[in-house]
């Protein structure tokens, strides 16, 4: 039985998304004996190599063909096996979506399909690696959830909890190897169910994956000033658990959504959906990336380029709220 202890947070965070990945892949291999993995073409990537080794009639591997690898999964579903694929969250989204669409949205055929290097973290391969707009696609489709994990503990959970599901479920996985620890020991775990990290008065900051660990870090720089916030870990995108909003709107005097993904059609574009629906509601700020196609380069960079890092956040922060006028804090009085 695997065990959510500190130590294993750790080894998790230093191997990064796709070491979590392997880790939980051989945990449900032992449980469930209609697991399977696929892979195009990405074995060692997707951290599934010491599955391969020990259990290599359950891994399949297409090639660099991803549709096919998303055709398959559907006639292995509707055969009874659990299949897990995986590739670049960038060909999950664009390159099967006719495949997806058809497989899991329309057919709720209960593929798992992770898409690793979600966002910027294959950005120094340019922008065809980049995965800025896959949770967009995966929303805007019926019938699939989609998660995305904050850190390393997290992806563990998330794949033991999807495995006992019959639902088609998109897990974005971002972030890069030495990531940031937000879950240092065991902790409840539910898809749809935010979990709060931070509690504060002031702002409400909702943030997703990788952007979990920078918030917390903004909120703690955010302190320093006077600025008291909550933050939520809102690891389901869809659906999203909108009592976590609804408290927002009413408690909180600026709702804060950050994300690595486009600012259009992400989580923060969820959150504006449900607040319209509503009279009153606090001022909100979604940090996510640009409308853009950011240059090429490693994670760091990535991250700076698009505004992204702790210390970007909290000055976003800061400044939308000096603009807003919504507290003296924020003018300094």
């Amino acid at each position: 039985m695997i065990e959510f202890s500190q130590r294993n947070s750790r080894i998790w965070s230093r191997l990064g998304p796709s070491g979590a990945l392997g880790v939980a892949a051989l945990e449900l291999a032992k449980r469930n004996a209609s697991v399977l993995m696929l892979t195009a073409d990405l074995c060692f990537f997707s951290g599934l190599e010491r599955f391969k080794n020990e259990y290599p009639d359950r891994i399949y591997n297409f090639g660099i063909a991803e549709q096919n690898m998303i055709g398959a999964a559907g006639g292995l579903a509707k055969e009874g096996f659990l299949p897990f694929a995986t590739t670049y969250a960038s060909f999950a989204a664009s390159r099967c979506a006719d495949q997806v669409r058809v497989n899991m949205s329309y057919m709720k055929l209960p593929i798992k399909l992770i898409g690793l290097t979600a966002g910027l973290a294959a950005g120094i391969l340019g922008a065809t690696h980049m995965s800025l707009e896959d949770e967009a696609w995966m929303c805007a489709l019926p019938n699939i959830t989609v998660i995305s994990p904050a850190d390393g503990m997290e992806i563990v959970k998330c794949m033991l909890a999807v495995s006992e599901t019959n639902e088609p479920t998109y897990i974005r996985l971002t972030g890069t190897m030495d990531a940031s620890i937000v879950y240092r020991e065991d902790y409840p775990y539910e898809i749809g169910k935010a979990v709060r990290l931070e509690t504060g008065e002031d702002i409400c900051i909702i943030a997703a994956g990788s952007m979990v660990s920078e918030s917390l870090k903004a909120a703690k720089l955010l302190k320093e000033e006077g600025i008291s916030c909550t933050v939520f870990n809102m690891h389901t995108i869809k659906p999203l658990d909108s009592s976590v909003i609804e408290r927002a709107r009413k408690e909180y005097s600026m709702i804060v959504v950050v994300e690595e993904h486009s600012v259009n059609g992400g989580l923060g574009s969820a959150v504006a959906r449900y607040l319209a629906k509503e009279n009153r509601h606090p001022p909100l700020l979604n940090i996510g990336i640009p409308d853009f196609f950011p240059h090429a380069g490693d994670y760091n960079y990535q991250l700076e380029q698009c505004g992204l890092t702790a210390v970007q956040i909290k000055n976003k922060i800061f400044q939308f709220g000096k603009e807003n006028k919504i507290h003296r804090k924020y003018s300094g009085g």
